[in-house]
């Protein structure tokens, strides 16, 4: 995928993660209400999606069924070494330093980034 996806058609694109192929109006129907989006409105962000390669549409008889070509965490994998990149230097350090010095960081979840550190020592 050779252009990023916007907030918005993230959100489309969480509801195809969770469940694809879906329609249009699936997606419509899926999507949290509380955006207030129109279906018109997830049929354009669907047509986005669709300009950037993130998902692709199969003809079905008079409607289209959608599903994502990138997998989530390849997604996930993308944007997290992007943000690392731009604000941290590509390094991971800093940015758990960052978190830990604006107490970002609960009890809980030192706790599990050391349980995977020690799961990466093995």
């Amino acid at each position: 995928m050779a252009e990023r996806i916007s907030d918005a058609e993230h959100a489309v694109m969480e509801v195809l993660w969770d469940e694809s192929p879906l329609t249009a109006q699936e997606v419509v129907e899926r999507v949290d209400p509380g955006r207030g989006w129109s279906a018109n409105t997830v049929k354009t962000l669907l047509g986005r999606l669709l300009t950037k390669t993130a998902i692709s549409a199969q003809e079905d008889g008079r409607r289209y069924l959608y599903r994502p070509q990138v997998e989530r965490g390849d997604y996930v994998a993308g944007e997290s070494k992007r943000l690392m990149d731009r604000l941290f230097g590509g390094k991971l350090t800093p940015l758990v330093a960052h978190l830990a010095e604006r107490d970002q960081l609960s009890d809980a979840d030192i706790a599990e980034i050391e349980a995977l550190l020690r799961d990466l020592k093995k």
